[in-house]
């Protein structure tokens, strides 16, 4: 193999290792590919439930032809048999790559078969076709990389032996930093999932939704991408958000679930659930929990620094902690509880509006209001039914765990 080819091969393989978004690393592995092979085309699938689902497609033809959105938007993804009918089937099967000059010429009594359905539709020609197996460490195929149409200016030539080993090298690593990626949005879908059920168990402690919990998530994601947040720090406040009163799971039944007015002192100790919850998500490094201890610790702040616990003001408020209070007392005013109806409209807007500069950030409320419908749409979406409140009255009857299996 040529030195500088080598060479490069090392740094696409670092390359992909830095990358932890599956989609992101499917489209890198076709560009590469493409780079090393002059490709027109390039293809991935996927081996998922003994099918294989083809994810992500890159042609510099259509590319040109329709721009990349359309083109992304025209191949969506489907899924195929696998069987040695097909090019990419015989393949996944056998282990061994095909390199064919000319998929236009295969003999009929050929073990595999190319379908120019695609070609006919779209108005391609796909001629020169090489297909590799993605081995991954213990050299079990986990997809399938194919290219079309290997390019010398505007004529199309075959792939090359050259062509061969490059890309079954590409295709390697290509494996291994697919696994890993899937292992760690395993990894992160669990970790995530156990937050969302703890988040579950608190709201219902305090007799509220499961539906509560995912409308304050929402309502923040909406909000932070109207105030500019990353698409990183975005998708951090959405799992962190729904931890905003873990701490309640630390307050006692009699103040908690008291259905009058609480007395000075058990106000005190309700008021506490902020710093019970800062305390049960301490020490961690994660930065979804990172983000969750802020957020149970501030979300009762005020902004003119009449809140608790620690009476911040202004700025001094983390924008987290001001996103989940503008979204917690939205929901609150505006969804059905077990003790009374949702408010009307204009009543709400009138108290958020009342609030504004008092107890919430003046500009993020003006932003939230702006994009009120957006809002409105979330909370249709994730409405409560009768069956909600039900699973509510009768939790003194029902196991915990077999209500959160069951939601």
């Amino acid at each position: 193999m040529n030195p500088d080819v080598f060479e490069k091969l090392l740094e696409i393989g670092t390359a992909l290792s830095s990358v932890h978004d599956l989609d992101l690393l499917l489209d890198k592995i076709l560009s590469y590919a493409q780079v090393l092979t002059n490709a027109d085309g390039a293809s991935i699938y996927l081996i998922e439930n003994n099918k294989l689902v083809f994810k992500v497609s890159r042609n510099n033809t259509f590319f040109k032809q329709w721009g990349e959105a359309k083109t992304r938007e025209t191949f969506k993804s489907f899924e195929l048999p696998i069987t040695k009918e097909s090019l990419s089937g015989y393949v996944a099967i056998t282990a061994h790559p095909l390199n064919i000059k000319d998929v236009g010429q295969l003999p009929p009594e050929s073990d595999y078969h190319y379908d120019p359905t695609f070609d006919k539709k779209y108005n391609y020609k796909a001629v020169s076709m090489l297909v590799i197996p993605m081995l991954d460490n213990e050299d079990k195929v986990i997809g399938v990389l194919q290219l079309i149409n290997a390019m010398e200016g505007e004529k199309i030539i075959p792939f090359t032996d050259e062509h061969v080993k490059i890309t079954c090298s590409l295709s390697s690593q290509a494996a291994v930093a697919i696994q890993n990626t899937k292992f760690a949005g395993q990894l992160k879908e669990a970790h995530y999932d156990t937050i969302l059920r703890l988040s579950i168990a608190s709201a219902y402690r305090d007799k509220e939704t499961t539906n509560h919990i995912k409308r304050v998530a929402e309502y923040c994601r909406l909000l932070a991408n109207k105030v500019g947040f990353s698409k990183e720090d975005t998708e951090i406040l959405f799992w962190a958000s729904p931890m905003h009163d873990i701490g309640k799971l630390g307050v006692p039944d009699a103040i908690l679930q008291k259905p009058g007015i609480l007395t000075p002192e058990e106000r005190k100790t309700m008021e506490k659930h902020t710093i019970m919850g800062a305390m049960v998500l301490k020490d961690s490094k994660a930065k979804v929990l990172v983000t969750s201890r802020i957020i149970a610790l501030t979300h009762h702040e005020k902004y003119d620094g009449t809140g608790y616990p620690q009476g911040l003001k202004g700025n001094e408020i983390p924008a987290e902690g001001r996103m989940v209070a503008i979204a917690d007392v939205y929901d609150a005013l505006s969804s059905k509880r077990c003790y009374k109806e949702a408010m009307p409209d204009q009543e709400v807007l009138k108290i958020l509006n009342d609030g504004r500069g008092k107890h919430f950030d003046p500009d993020m409320l003006d932003m939230f209001i702006a994009y009120i419908q957006e809002a409105k749409k979330i909370k249709e979406f994730y409405s409560d039914t009768d069956k909600d409140f039900d699973k509510l009255s009768s939790l003194g009857e029902i196991n915990l765990m077999e209500l959160l299996k069951n939601d």
